[in-house]
């Protein structure tokens, strides 16, 4: 039973004893639904709007999507004049001045909207500061006082020089609020893009920082500066002179509006030829914002896997799977799950680049579940494919661990280990399927029926069907009265969890339920069924099996078939 991201592969195979009732493609929608809910939990650390603040002589570094909440107030290299005081002033102080400035709104709209240069800029920065301060009360205040438009125009203006920076600088607060739309609404956006070919480079950092803000907040904000054409100029600032605070907001900004589905319009091959120099900085922020971007184009454009590996990341994405910083960890192994949901031949690909001995000691040590989660998820992609594939996953001693999970981790994370171990027992040859009885799976796999998730536990099932029928042929083989797997399950208690699937409330999991209780406990279930009815009607059986002269209590079943 397919499921999203896994590969379509072996159906052929699998439709012989599949019945209609599985729809793929509605299992596909539902994978597709849990993992857009877990990009959304993601996107916190995926997408980050960032307020900038007053500045200070030293320079601290963007913030990057990638960052801690903790990092959230940190300011970016300042683009003030060098004639600043050498530290900033009290907290106190700041939001002493912004409630004077609050007070005297009605004049600083006054000479924004005044014709005189030197007096626009000059309120411009009053507003400026004014933000800075980060309440949501002052932000309503301004946004009311319907000054967006100006800002957007004073974009335009190249007299006075400074006015561009500090309009830019108001907006791109304003897009780190609640309020980013509007941002997006006022005229902002095309008037931004063209300032990414300012040749200010203070003024094309700002222009980025505000785009990357409004790309941040919502899918209509980021497709109105695609629309704008952003993506071109955007990536004409990764140059090899650029300063590293700059190359994060540059960074950063492209994850942002590589987030979701990029229109059919967008070339993601020249976002890739970025990407794929950048996966091999050596700063941290860098690092995570590139690997978010590879994984948000993998995820969200047709097409994409292959151009990522066109674009031949995957040997450094396999090894940053050994990355020592989870912020790392995160996006790369996300990006390779959803390569893993290529085809054959794409997976082979990361196969073929050591991706399974690293799967192998991200599941034996101690990293965090979401990581573990996203490590089977690969595991079970791959072991969907051919029995070569399988046989990889055994070789590298990944399966010996996905059992011990399979066993032992918390419910959420068993999922993730019953689909790898159930897609190796549906599609493995008579070895593998040994080997994997061997190393303990049946008894967990068992456990697993008692899930309601309905392609997991039809997987199962097919997983438990390749085992039975393995164990019939070595029945014959050994010449035996029983199949040892069978007597297995029924002697574990794995009997009574498939019996209760006749109660499921799905006909695929009921029929093929069924269809394993009769073919391979047909006495044990007959058993069970004439212990119940002699249970729910003793005077009955009674009756049918004793002489009318006998005198005894219900008899056992032995008693039935005229046994003594």
């Amino acid at each position: 039973m397919p499921r999203v991201p896994r590969r379509p592969s072996d159906e052929a195979r699998r439709g012989a004893y599949k019945p209609p009732g599985v729809d793929a493609a509605r299992s596909r929608r539902r994978r597709e639904d849990r993992l857009l809910a877990l990009r959304r939990r993601n996107r916190d650390a995926g997408l980050f709007k960032r307020r900038r603040e007053e500045p200070s002589l030293t320079p601290a570094p963007v913030v990057s999507p990638s960052d801690a909440a903790a990092d959230a107030t940190a300011p970016p290299p300042s683009s003030e004049p060098s004639s600043l005081p050498s530290s900033p002033p009290p907290a106190d102080a700041l939001r002493a001045a912004a409630d004077a400035e609050l007070e005297g709104l009605s004049e600083m709209v006054d000479k924004v909207w005044s014709d005189d240069a030197a007096t626009q800029l000059e309120a411009t920065v009053q507003f400026r500061k004014l933000l800075s301060d980060g309440k949501n009360s002052t932000m309503i205040k301004i946004i009311r006082a319907d000054v967006l438009p100006r800002f957007a125009e004073f974009l335009s203006r190249q007299r006075p020089p400074q006015l561009q920076m500090e309009a830019a600088w108001v907006l791109t607060n304003i897009a780190a609020s609640d309020y980013t739309l509007l941002v997006a609404e006022c005229g902002a956006v095309p008037r931004l893009v063209e300032l990414l070919e300012s040749p200010d480079a203070n003024i094309r950092h700002q222009a980025t920082w505000a785009l990357g803000n409004i790309a941040a907040d919502m899918p209509s904000c980021r497709e109105i500066v695609l629309d704008h054409g952003a993506v071109t100029p955007l990536l004409a600032q990764f140059k090899e002179d650029m300063k590293v605070s700059v190359l994060r907001t540059a960074t950063w900004a492209l994850s942002n509006l590589c987030f979701g589905k990029l229109p059919a319009e967008v070339q993601v091959k020249p976002i890739l030829e970025i990407v794929s120099l950048l996966i091999h900085s050596a700063d941290e922020k860098i690092l995570a914002d590139a690997c978010w971007a590879l994984y948000y184009i993998c995820d969200g454009v047709e097409g994409g896997i292959q151009d990522a590996l066109d674009a031949g990341v995957c040997p450094q994405l396999v090894k940053l799977l050994m990355h020592a910083s989870a912020n790392i960890l995160l996006p790369v192994i996300m990006s390779l799950a959803r390569i893993s949901a290529g085809d054959d031949t794409q997976v082979q690909v990361i196969v073929e680049q050591g991706i399974l001995p690293c799967l192998a000691q991200l599941l034996a040590r101690n990293y965090p579940k979401i990581i573990k989660k996203q490590a089977c998820l690969i595991v079970s992609n791959i072991t969907a494919g051919s029995k070569d594939q399988i046989q990889a996953v055994i070789d590298a001693d990944v399966m010996n661990h996905v059992i011990v999970l399979l066993k032992t981790s918390e419910t959420d994370l068993k999922k993730e280990a019953a689909w790898a171990i159930s897609n190796a027992a549906s599609g493995g040859s008579s070895d593998q399927i040994q080997y994997l009885v061997s190393r303990g799976c049946l008894e967990p796999l068992c456990n697993v029926l008692k899930y309601q998730d309905v392609d997991l536990v039809y997987t199962c099932l097919e997983g438990l069907q390749n085992i039975l029928e393995e164990g019939d042929i070595g029945k014959q083989r050994n010449e035996s009265a029983m199949n040892p797997y069978a007597q297995f399950i029924l002697e574990n208690g794995g009997l009574d969890n498939l019996e209760d699937l006749q109660d499921f409330d799905n006909d695929a999991v009921y029929k093929l339920a069924m269809k394993l209780l009769e073919r391979y406990w047909d006495e044990e279930v007959s058993d069970d069924a004439n212990l119940t009815a002699s249970k729910d009607h003793p005077a009955e059986n009674v009756e049918t099996v004793q002489p009318e002269d006998t005198a005894q209590p219900p008899v056992a079943a032995s008693s039935v078939d005229g046994t003594e």
